[in-house]
C-alpha cells in the first residue's frame, strides 16, 4: 500500500518506466484467490445479478451495474438508481444473490419518467 493505493510488483517489470506502461490497466485474479472480506464487506462484482427487494417483499429488479460516483456508489436496477448505503441497503446477501432495501420516501420515483412540461412559448 502507498497511502490508499495498492502497489503491485509484476514479474519481469523491474523499472518505473516499464511499470508506467501498465498504469490504468485492469488487474484480475482467479475467483478462488480473492482475499477474505470482513462480514460487512462485499466485492462489487458479487452484487451484479443480485435480485433487489424492498423490505416489504416487493421485487424491484436485478442489479446490472455498480457505479462509483465519488460519493455514495449507486446500484443500477433497470432505470432505478439505488445508493449503496447501509441505511438503504439493509440486507446484502451476495451468496444468495439477494439485496433488501429500505428506500427513503420518494427515492423510487426519482427515475420514473412522468409527464413532461410543455415547451416554452416561443415567438
Amino acid at each position: 500500500m502507498h497511502g490508499d493505493h495498492l502497489i503491485f510488483k509484476f514479474q519481469g517489470v523491474d523499472t518505473i518506466s516499464e511499470a508506467e506502461k501498465l498504469a490504468g490497466a485492469e488487474v484480475s485474479i482467479p475467483f478462488e484467490q480473492r482475499a477474505e472480506l470482513a462480514d460487512d464487506e462485499v466485492y462489487q462484482s458479487d452484487l451484479i445479478g443480485c435480485e433487489v427487494f424492498e423490505a416489504t417483499g416487493r421485487f424491484l429488479g436485478v442489479v446490472t451495474e455498480f457505479e462509483e460516483t465519488g460519493g455514495t456508489p449507486l446500484l443500477h436496477i433497470g432505470d432505478l438508481l439505488i445508493p449503496f448505503a447501509k441505511s438503504i441497503c439493509v440486507k446484502i446477501d451476495p451468496a444468495n444473490k439477494r439485496i433488501v432495501v429500505n428506500p427513503p420516501d420518494g427515492l423510487l420515483n426519482l427515475n420514473v419518467p412522468g409527464p413532461q412540461p410543455p415547451p416554452p412559448n416561443r415567438k
